[in-house]
């Protein structure tokens, strides 16, 4: 389960940058949950981008990262994918991709890495990640 479909039982998150008329409204969930057993079919197998969130619950800045990927995900649902994978429960994923602090994501292009960031960051930055490697998708 996600860092943010676990803190939706008790608030409804959104970017704190974004105006209040242009945050998307909250549904269902449009990031995917991954596994060490299911990573290379949802990651690496995958056509286009893929952010990859690893993060784990006792991890406070993921939370927050988790809200951005999440309204990320949302408003880029029809030009890439985003997945979370919880570090405690999959400890071999972010072994093989030497993931040494969270939150840290990972960005995939056709099972290839294409950056990383790790820490904190505010939405925009994230968006303004994704127009970059997008742009790079485009003739």
């Amino acid at each position: 389960m996600s860092m943010l479909r676990k803190l939706l039982g008790w608030a409804k998150p959104a970017p704190p940058t974004l105006p209040l008329a242009d945050r998307p409204a909250l549904r269902a969930s449009h990031v995917i949950d991954v596994t060490d057993a299911d990573f290379d079919a949802q990651v690496l197998a995958q056509s286009g981008l893929v952010v990859v969130d690893f993060w784990a619950e006792w991890c406070a800045p993921c939370s927050v990262l988790s809200a951005h990927t999440e309204y990320l995900a949302e408003i880029y649902a029809d030009r890439l994918r985003v997945v979370a994978l919880d570090v405690d429960e999959n400890p071999d994923t972010p072994a093989r991709y030497a993931i040494m602090g969270l939150p840290t994501l990972l960005f995939v292009r056709n099972g290839e890495e294409v950056g990383r960031h790790m820490g904190l960051l505010t939405y925009e930055e994230l968006r303004a990640q994704v127009d970059a490697l997008l742009a790079q998708d485009s003739p």
